[in-house]
């Protein structure tokens, strides 16, 4: 019996020992609870460029938790004590669209995109390329296959774009399967401030220094409708000392070998005239020379490069050599780059982003330099849910960051597109994971196949709805009877889409 008593009096002490220790510690636990850890990544890799950029304002970083939500009355609060500036341009003889910083999409930025477009559709003429820039939202090409998939389907195109040598996300790739060696060098400008060489139009740049095993890489078509043969390949390289390069591939049961010149600043090799199932390429004696990847599309319709690298805030961009990039341009004829980054800038605990505003700005005016010519299309980060107490809510520094990238989108006359809102606004990643079926992981940050084909399709929505806006617009600034003077008829069209594009 005594032995109970004790047994029962331990028993009491400890779970009133625990209470105690829990009540004690409680007070000083923060009340957002997360991982930070990105699932499926295997390499290590980090943002150098965005470490300095926080760095450089370690003041601006909120040490601790945040206890407060964003609300839509202090979105509100804070949008009035802007300027609100109203952006404009012009198309073929009208103006297209102004907005000012409430409702801002900066779609005017994109008349020469759509212009292109219009005479794509219209008169089957030219072809258009666009340069997709994400983070590991766009890993494996979720969301990009998609978005290329639709532009394809309306406007024409065959093929998967531009591919790198090696690629961390090559496995759960659908849209081609890619196949590499082992021994490749690989530098990326996600972590290397000074390459061998400048890095290609996809942030790295790849060595087959290998003198004792053999360097390879292989490609096979996807099995989508537009990407099921691999269309006219043609390989991209720099410039080196090195002469002595070769490369072999086999068609069918020949099989080829051809040299390297690597003379200029970017080369390209055309290893086909033909659409292929399957490319296999050997590289020998190639020591020194800067690989930079493959393209693959049929020179018509519209084409677009999935250029993904996980771990990535933009910033790293700002490290592309101009003269190789006008190369690039000029191989490759950009009419579009988008950018769609902001998963990596929610981890490091502050909710004034300035200093990335700055950072992506500065970015953004060295995009225009490397490629002349092409629209820029700033996408902001998607919602994203984080533990506050016991439910889980859109994280306090999604809207501080959508604000930031609207700011730098304005400054640099860019397009823009509030993924954020898109999806729903306060709350949407919650209940896209917790919808049957799911369109997001349980990491409550990225989407799964399914709600990546959603947002692909939104996204090329968003710029359709402009595209058929623009047409509108382009009709009715055209003279409507053959007397009518070029001033005349331009002048009401002036009116008549100045009404238009302000909803009257």
């Amino acid at each position: 019996m005594s032995t109970t008593k004790t047994y029962f009096f331990k028993s009491f002490l400890i779970l009133f020992l625990a209470a105690f220790f829990f009540i004690g510690i409680k007070e000083v636990l923060p009340k957002k609870l997360f991982s930070d850890q990105e699932t499926g990544t295997i390499n290590v890799l980090i943002d150098s460029m965005l470490i300095d950029a926080i760095n450089a304002d370690k003041d601006l970083i909120v040490d601790g938790a945040i206890d407060s939500l964003p609300t839509e009355a202090n979105d509100s609060a804070e949008i009035s004590n802007r300027e609100e500036p109203v952006a404009t341009a012009a198309g073929p003889g009208f103006i297209f669209m102004e907005d000012g910083y409430d409702h801002y999409s900066g779609l005017q930025y994109l008349s020469a995109f759509y212009e292109k477009l219009f005479q794509l559709e219209t008169n089957k003429k030219g072809k258009v390329r666009i340069a997709y820039y994400g983070d590991s939202m766009t890993d494996g090409d979720f969301i990009v296959q998609d978005f290329r998939a639709n532009f394809q389907d309306k406007f024409g195109g065959q093929g998967v774009g531009f591919v790198s040598i090696t690629s961390e996300s090559a496995s759960a790739r659908s849209s081609v399967v890619h196949q590499f060696s082992d021994n490749w060098k690989m530098q990326s400008y996600l972590n290397v401030k000074n390459p061998i060489r400048p890095f290609a139009v996809n942030g790295h740049v790849f060595f087959a220094n290998d003198s004792t095993k053999s360097t390879w890489v292989k490609y096979q078509a996807g099995k989508s409708k537009n990407t099921a043969q691999l269309n006219n390949p043609i390989l991209f390289y720099g410039s080196a000392a090195n002469q002595n390069g070769l490369i072999s591939y086999q068609i069918k049961s020949d099989t080829i070998a051809k040299r390297l010149t690597p003379n200029k600043i970017l080369n390209t090799l055309q290893l086909a005239p033909n659409n292929l199932q399957a490319l296999r390429i050997g590289f020998k004696k190639a020591k020194s020379i800067p690989i930079y990847g493959l393209n693959f599309d049929n020179g018509k319709g519209v084409h677009v490069d999935n250029f993904s690298q996980r771990v990535n805030s933009g910033i790293p961009i700002s490290k592309f050599d101009i003269p190789l990039m006008n190369a690039f341009q000029q191989k490759l004829g950009y009419d579009l780059i988008v950018l769609h980054y902001g998963t990596n800038v929610l981890k490091y605990g502050t909710l004034d982003f300035s200093w990335y505003d700055k950072s992506m700005t500065k970015t953004v005016e060295r995009l225009h330099k490397c490629f002349p010519g092409a629209a820029i299309l700033v996408i902001s980060t998607a919602d994203k849910a984080t533990k506050y107490e016991t439910a889980m809510k859109t994280d306090s520094a999604v809207v501080p960051l959508t604000r930031a990238q609207k700011s730098y989108a304005m400054k640099t006359k860019s397009a823009y597109v509030d993924l954020y809102k898109l999806m729903g606004g306060n709350g949407s990643m919650t209940k896209w994971v917790e919808q049957d079926p799911p369109l997001a992981n349980k990491d409550y940050t990225h989407f799964n196949f399914r709600g990546s084909k959603k947002i692909g399709g939104m996204l090329f929505q968003e710029l359709d709805r402009g595209y058929e806006k623009y047409k509108l617009l382009r009709k009715q600034a055209m003279p409507t009877t053959p007397n009518a003077t070029p001033e005349k008829s331009q002048s009401d069209s002036l009116s008549s889409n100045q009404q238009t594009a302000n909803g009257q």
